[in-house]
């Protein structure tokens, strides 16, 4: 039997799409296309059986960092990211729905008129039902970013692991491979080494939660369409980043 309808190894997965993975090759905002395929590939997933969260950034919109070093209040700038990722659920829940998914935004904050608010038990109930849930606005926190927001939600909804979805690389690298040529791929490694490393996989305090609760995560290129059926499959694609067994449980 082929991996394409090989039965999924997953069962309940977390997908985590930075907004620069929704952007294609604009310079900003949403590539109509590029949702297209997302949802699609989500869809895909779904009719196999596997229940799928997502987690979304708001880079593509506007990135609360850069604007706090330009002189806003960071607090206020993060703010402005969430509202940010809410539009960016809703745009990927229209995407899904015309690939006739079933699917529920939960929004951090506080937009009853667009979406539900977030409520663990009414994720987990609508995942069970194989809806697919869009966990918007981050944390609802700022300071904490949406990598964090992705560790948190996959460990509160307990996915078995998170496909995180990055533009234009393969997975984890030594370096930015697009300032160093130099920099080589890594196709696994450890949540401590990736910390250790300070390598671009997530922020720090992400990692370290997924560290602690024995989260993998499977760092992946958004450009290949066929990925996150493989990844569902069992297939290595990408970076795998796992805790060692001296970092959690005991090993054999």
């Amino acid at each position: 039997m082929s991996a394409a309808v090989a039965d999924p190894v997953f069962k309940r997965i977390l997908l985590k799409l930075s907004g620069e993975a929704l952007m294609g090759e604009l310079a900003y905002g949403t590539d109509p296309q590029r949702l297209v395929t997302v949802a699609r590939q989500v869809a895909e997933a779904q009719g196999r059986g596997v229940e799928v969260a997502i987690v979304l950034g708001a880079g593509n919109i506007f990135r609360g960092i850069s604007a706090a070093a330009e002189g806003m209040d960071r607090a206020t700038a993060d703010y402005m990211g969430m509202i940010a990722i809410v539009i960016n659920a809703l745009q990927l829940q229209d995407a899904l729905e015309k690939q006739d998914v079933d699917t529920r935004v939960q929004s951090a904050i506080a937009v009853s008129e667009v979406a539900e608010p977030y409520i663990r038990r009414r994720a987990m109930r609508h995942l069970e039902k194989g809806r697919v849930v869009i966990f918007a606005a981050g944390t609802g926190n700022p300071f904490f970013t949406s990598d964090t927001a992705a560790a948190l939600r996959a460990i509160e909804m307990h996915a078995e692991i998170i496909l995180m979805a990055k533009n234009g690389v393969q997975g984890v690298y030594t370096a930015d491979p697009a300032r160093d040529p130099s920099a080589r791929f890594i196709p696994e490694i450890t949540h401590m080494e990736a910390i250790e490393r300070r390598l671009k996989v997530m922020d720090s305090t992400a990692l370290a939660l997924c560290m602690e609760n024995g989260m993998p995560l499977n760092v992946f290129n958004m450009d290949d369409e066929t990925a996150i059926a493989k990844v569902i499959s069992g297939e290595r694609v990408g970076t795998l980043v796992r805790t060692a067994a001296t970092e959690g449980e005991d090993g054999e």
